[in-house]
């Protein structure tokens, strides 16, 4: 293990120096969003990792929320000069995939189902523009189930000769508290639910029975509430 500093943002930070599996080059990053990306994305950039994010989110709903997490996304990657691949929003085709998933929680096989199908679309992107390594950022986020994660992750991968798939645990050394310092540094969209719309139905559910108000789309915002 290699220790080295780093001053992204103008901080100086201790990282350790990453590196791609099975000796991988090139690594197609899945983004969820920009908050949880954030980190991910600096940890890469801090180890010379060549990549690209690749912003598949059919789940995300209404497409007011979607719009909002693509263009803090695009910010964040713009301001870094790394290359942002916009991919179709086939909300049609998730819902499709989802029904009779509608009342099931969350961490459950609607999940498994919606991470399959992003993970799907990022291996045979990867296969077929000269990515050799995928991974996402979603598995930084606590309310997400990294073992879930990672197997549709791994799944999608050996699908494909020449894809390999990173479990790289990007919570661990400080990565989720640094997440949130970026966060708020760059006053990123605070995502109030996971993304899509039977999440934004439990949601204000419990909102409600809780005596809180419902979801408020595009107003609150990390450094800004």
């Amino acid at each position: 293990m290699i220790k080295f500093a780093s001053s992204i943002n103008n901080m100086n930070i201790v990282r350790e120096k990453l590196a791609l599996p099975e000796g991988g080059k090139k690594l197609l990053l899945h983004s969820c969003c920009a908050p949880c990306s954030g980190e991910v994305m600096e940890a890469i950039i801090a180890s010379g990792i060549e990549f690209s994010i690749f912003f598949y989110n059919p789940n995300i709903h209404p497409k007011k929320e979607y719009e909002l997490r693509k263009e803090e996304n695009i910010r964040f990657a713009e301001k870094h000069n790394i290359p942002f691949i916009d991919a179709d929003y086939d909300m049609d085709n998730w819902f499709e995939r989802a029904k009779g998933m509608e009342m099931e929680p969350e961490r459950g096989i609607r999940c498994t189902m919606c991470f399959d199908m992003r993970f799907d679309r990022t291996a045979l992107y990867a296969f077929e523009n000269g990515f050799d390594v995928i991974s996402s950022s979603l598995g930084i986020s606590r309310w997400k189930n990294m073992e879930q994660i990672n197997d549709s992750g791994l799944r999608a991968a050996s699908k494909y000769e020449g894809i390999n798939y990173w479990t790289y645990n990007w919570r661990k050394k400080g990565g989720s508290a640094r997440m949130l310092e970026i966060s708020k540094d760059e006053q990123f969209y605070m995502q109030e639910y996971c993304g899509c719309a039977y999440s934004l139905r439990d949601t204000n559910k419990w909102r409600l029975e809780n005596n809180r108000e419902k979801i408020k789309l595009g107003e609150k915002y990390y450094g800004n509430q």
